[in-house]
């Protein structure tokens, strides 16, 4: 078997109201698709994280630089070929958009392993460690209004994710430390005492501030504080791990195993982010999460994405071992965006019901069953939602 042809799907269409993190506010949804074709027959799917301008490059990467270098190859080497990959593009990117390149193409590889094998991502990586996981809900994104209508759409938000059945639910900050804290308190009053919650802050503090909200934070008693700072703050994150009780969560913007072998060795984290779509694929994030384990640093993955996304990670978390190990374990929870999203709810032939999965399983998901990663994207679909470049 050999690989004959790599394509990259960049779909997009404009979302009815804008959304927004501490980062910026933008108005159009995107996802970014990659398929692996072979000379008998068998496709694979895969996904690379990044948004708008970022696929695009990404797309360049993957068609125009990592195809020439493995046409030809047996799909099946998935390590020769991850290695192969990396090695010529070390000189070029070690972290950011390399790297999320590569990992559409790995996914896609494990995809086509599967099949071939005839079992599902999970069995592939060591069978099932629960039969399902637990889900958060995440909203509360910003938005330009000033902070009473923001407070008000929060608190109601919020409420209304609790009574979706999700075991938790996660919600944005980005205006400001004392405005941050009002919203967190908006939050909390909108699920109540008994509910967890988490904020999310895209690194958009400094030690100091990240440390004020923080301590507001435990008051009101949330799960974790999600990259509280800049990435390349590990000295922050570790003094922020070490002044605060609420737990320091991050990992989404770290790449490769040595990347996360830094950040895990000063022990900057209480929770380990890692993103499958963008760290270097299923291949690399094996590895992460060993490393984590390794270093008992409990494991939550990033999710942001498509269905294609969503599945994936799905089977990761069911094959996840549990940390430390125990009968009353905290399971690892999947991450689902609750605010709009075509290319998770309408982009494959077979849903994955994730809604009506969280009602009839009180708030728990089960991954595919088929072969692979368990889902095909439509081809209607994706040609009616392609962004031509």
């Amino acid at each position: 078997m050999k690989i004959t042809k790599i394509t990259s799907h960049i779909l997009q269409y404009d979302l009815p109201h804008e959304l927004g993190y501490s980062q910026q506010f933008y108005h159009k949804r995107t996802a970014h698709l990659v398929e692996v074709e072979t000379d008998e027959g068998v496709t694979g799917w895969g996904e690379s994280f990044g948004p708008g301008n970022i696929a695009i490059a990404n797309k360049t990467i993957i068609e125009k630089v990592i195809q020439p270098m493995i046409l030809g190859e047996d799909p099946l080497n998935r390590d020769k070929i991850w290695h192969k990959i990396y090695n010529l593009l070390r000189d070029h990117g070690q972290k950011g958009m390399p790297m999320q390149a590569l990992s559409g193409v790995d996914i896609a590889l494990w995809d086509i392993f599967g099949k071939i094998a005839n079992m599902p991502l999970y069995q592939l990586i060591g069978g099932k460690h629960r039969a399902d996981v637990p889900v958060y809900g995440y909203g509360m994104m910003l938005r330009q209004e000033n902070i009473d209508s923001l407070c008000a759409r929060f608190r109601d938000e919020a409420a209304q994710i609790k009574q979706m059945g999700f075991c938790a639910t996660k919600m944005k900050v980005g205006f400001g430390p004392d405005d941050d804290l009002r919203l967190a308190t908006a939050v909390r009053e909108g699920v109540g005492d008994d509910f967890d919650f988490m904020v999310d802050a895209n690194h958009c503090y400094n030690t100091s501030d990240a440390l004020y909200v923080g301590r507001g934070l435990e008051e009101l008693k949330a799960y974790w504080f999600e990259e509280p700072i800049a990435p390349e703050d590990l000295d922050g994150y570790r003094e922020l791990r070490q002044g605060l009780k609420v737990n320091i969560s991050g990992g989404e913007a770290e790449f490769s195993r040595w990347g996360w072998r830094t950040l895990l060795e000063k022990r900057c984290l209480d929770i380990a982010q890692p993103e499958v779509c963008a760290l270097g694929g299923i291949s690399e994030y094996l590895r992460v999460l060993a490393l984590c384990h390794a270093h008992h640093t409990p494991v939550v993955n990033h999710v942001w994405g498509s269905a294609v996304a969503v599945a994936v990670n799905l089977h990761l978390l069911v094959a996840m071992p549990a940390l430390p190990g125990g009968i009353y374990q905290r399971a690892p929870m999947l991450e689902f965006d609750t605010t709009d999203n075509k290319f998770r709810d309408e982009l494959l032939q077979d849903s994955l019901n994730i809604w009506q999965q969280l009602k009839t399983h009180k708030g728990h998901v089960t991954p595919p069953e088929r072969a692979g990663l368990g889902v095909t994207p439509d081809r209607d679909f994706i040609e009616a939602y392609r962004l031509d470049i």
